[in-house]
């Protein structure tokens, strides 16, 4: 298994890796909306010894209250099936906050399961009176710090760039 940043010859690949894993095809077209609007942060990849995109995790610009905080959502995170519980889902995701952190942002926000994101740092992002736009997310919004208190004094709507308004 390589981890590494996403380059334009993956994009094939990621988008064959979205429509196995998931239900709809609605992911596999938020990336590529997100991919063309230029609002693609971070994509990072995880390719098997033959080079075959295993694995992808999409980070894209979130707002707080319509102001940018150098924050990101993450969605979506893929595994393929045939690769799953062997720790490419942690790699990736670690691979990004660290990337992310070198380029100064703050924070991560995330829709997903409290149980595995929560092993990762990730927090409720009601603790720190944050929300979205989808009702009944309350115990599934989550939030994880990169730099040093990026939550205090803040609270409110957080906003997802708008190709996620197209898919919801």
């Amino acid at each position: 298994m390589l981890i590494r940043t996403e380059i334009g010859v993956d994009a094939a690949g990621i988008d064959s890796l979205l429509r196995r894993c998931f239900a709809t095809s609605a992911e596999a077209e938020l990336v590529q909306q997100l991919r063309e609007d230029g609002l693609l942060t971070l994509g990072v990849v995880a390719t098997d010894d033959e080079g075959q995109v295993m694995g992808y995790a999409a980070f894209s610009p979130v707002t707080l209250g319509g102001e940018d905080l150098n924050w990101v959502g993450l969605a979506p995170l893929a595994v393929d099936e045939s690769v799953r519980r062997q720790g490419w889902g942690k790699q990736m995701l670690f691979e990004g906050l660290d990337t992310l952190s070198d380029f100064s942002y703050n924070a991560v926000v995330v829709l997903g399961d409290p149980a595995w994101f929560g092993r990762y740092g990730f927090e409720p992002a009601a603790r720190y009176q944050l929300h979205c736009r989808w009702p009944g997310t309350e115990a599934t919004f989550q939030v994880r710090k990169i730099a040093d208190d990026p939550f205090t004094g803040q609270g409110g709507l957080v906003e997802y760039a708008a190709p996620f308004n197209r898919t919801a």
